[in-house]
């Protein structure tokens, strides 16, 4: 049994050195295991199992939506924040009626969300100056091109589906 709540796990995580968006990283793939596990439990007929992994999953969704910073994070913290209303109301939608389907839809979702923010790991990190060398002038080891490319494709990702509320973006956008 699995007796850390997501919180805990990001608080593990982060005093193991991990970063605030591998972090992120390892939420998404918590969720995405839940989902494989419910799934799992639905083919087995374990009806306790699978409402357990896919209310887990609401409980990490809404520690991610919990931590959104509406203030840095404009536009992008807006649609995240739509994304997850909408996919928690599609959990418990599978809960009442599940299938094979809808919780393959679940995966759909998550799946290349979970990849973006493994990218924009990726690139943070390749950005981030070795021991010994200068840091940029802005004093962010994330160039301005680099930032705003990684709000675009947060953007692109959680646009579908997401109202347009008509607010200005935010300048800055973070993890």
């Amino acid at each position: 049994m699995r007796g850390k709540d997501a919180a805990a796990t990001y608080h593990q995580d982060s005093a193991h050195g991990g970063s605030p968006v591998g972090m992120v990283v390892s939420l998404y793939d918590t969720i995405l295991r839940d989902f494989r596990r419910a799934q799992a439990a639905l083919d087995a007929g374990l009806v306790e199992t699978r409402v357990f992994e896919l209310n887990h999953a609401l409980d990490v969704i809404g520690h991610l939506e919990g931590v959104l910073d509406h203030k840095r994070g404009g536009e992008a913290a807006r649609r995240l924040e739509g994304f997850y209303r909408i996919t928690r109301g599609m959990i418990v939608a599978v809960n009442a009626e599940p299938s094979r389907t809808s919780i393959d839809g679940l995966i759909e979702l998550y799946a290349p969300v979970r990849q973006a923010w493994q990218e924009v790991e990726l690139k943070l990190q390749s950005n981030t100056p070795q021991v010994g060398a200068l840091p940029e002038s802005s004093g962010s080891p994330v160039s301005p091109a680099s930032a705003a490319k990684a709000n675009e494709g947060a953007r692109e990702l959680v646009a579908a589906g997401t109202p347009d509320t008509g607010e200005a973006p935010q300048k800055k956008w973070s993890a």
